[in-house]
């Protein structure tokens, strides 16, 4: 009689793990399909820095220029630009968006004398890019390009001739950061 209760307390024993093991491995295998299906699904934001420049005329203004990519697979808006750490108002920033891909390197744009880059245009391979002033926060397409220029970034001077420097974006979900020297404009 106590070999029979034995075998009845073994199987069961046994039927409980069997049970556990399985709801286990099916609740691991419905999450991993749940995280796969979120993550083959989620746009992600990704931007890209090139053709970075700041120049100083050697008297009294600098210029910052580069070209942003929005590789990721969704629009973004830019919040915020900063060279050197310090936050560039909207009004010292001109702009072009567009589709093309641009090769050419951005060169230095003599300013009007107030110091702006009104009316102003940069030729890159043949195309005349109007630049536009800023005054908000500005919206990057998927797979578009913008061309950037920065009036008079704060704490840049004459004797940051040669030094690095960085400039960041920021946007909703992130900060891009890249560095380069800055340049004498002649």
């Amino acid at each position: 009689m106590k070999l029979l209760r034995s075998r009845k307390a073994l199987s069961t024993v046994v039927t409980t793990l069997i049970i556990l093991v399985v709801a286990v491995l099916l609740a691991t295998v419905v999450t991993f399909y749940a995280i796969n299906v979120v993550t083959t699904r989620v746009q992600e934001e990704s931007l890209q820095i090139f053709k970075l420049h700041t120049w100083h005329n050697g008297t009294t203004f600098a210029e910052t220029s580069f070209l942003i990519i929005n590789t990721g697979g969704r629009d973004l808006v830019i919040d915020k630009i900063s060279v050197r750490g310090q936050e560039s108002p909207w009004s010292n920033v001109y702009y072009n968006k567009t589709s093309d891909t641009v090769n050419p390197d951005l060169p230095y744009i003599i300013p009007n004398s107030n110091g702006t880059l009104t009316g102003k245009s940069v030729t890159l391979g043949g195309t005349d890019y109007v630049l536009v002033p800023a005054d908000t926060d500005l919206i990057l397409k998927s797979g578009w390009s913008m061309i950037v220029y920065v009036t008079n970034p704060d704490h840049v001077s004459v004797s940051d001739i040669g030094v690095t420097i960085g400039v960041t974006i920021f946007t909703a979900n992130a900060q891009y950061y890249k560095e380069g020297n800055v340049e004498a404009s002649q």
